[in-house]
């Protein structure tokens, strides 16, 4: 009886080593400002929404149709760099995304589609977990390409 207390004390502390805890990206996030270049643009409506699908997570970007919000862009991937589609709403692949974990609450991300610049970028949440900050800068080919920085901000709900 002694071997099973001391068998159950020793999985129930063992258990949060086993589960790592979840990624501060999941959860479901509104677009409340966006930049480009510095200056503010108008933000449209939109929505994303981070899963965990095993061991990927899984993005799924809406917008608001006829007051439907309407999934228009989805990627699931791996936070370990590897390559997944970026597919649009009707499933077709669109491009890229790479992923990766770089720091505390922190992601770079590097996303590459046909006839479009490659472009990077991170995603932060803040350290109360209200506020996930989006930082993407695009360098266009060809002599006439000016770079872009754009920098969106959503809120957690």
């Amino acid at each position: 009886m002694r071997h099973a207390l001391v068998l159950a004390a020793a999985m129930v502390l063992l258990t949060p080593a086993v589960y790592a805890a979840p990624e501060p990206l999941i959860g479901t996030w509104r677009l409340e400002s966006q930049e480009v270049n510095g200056q503010k643009s108008n933000a449209e409506p939109l929505t994303l929404k981070v899963s965990q699908d095993g061991d990927k997570l899984a993005f799924a970007f809406s917008v608001p149709v006829n007051n439907v919000y309407f999934v228009s862009m989805t990627y699931t991937v791996k936070l370990d760099g590897s390559e997944a589609d970026v597919k649009n709403s009707q499933g077709e692949k669109m491009g890229t995304i790479q992923v990766t974990v770089s720091g505390p609450s922190q992601y770079k991300l590097i996303l590459k589609g046909p006839n479009r610049p490659d472009s990077s970028g991170k995603l932060t949440v803040s350290p109360d977990g209200k506020t996930l900050n989006s930082e993407q800068d695009t360098v266009p080919g060809g002599p006439s390409g000016r770079s872009m920085h754009s920098k969106q901000i959503f809120s957690r709900y």
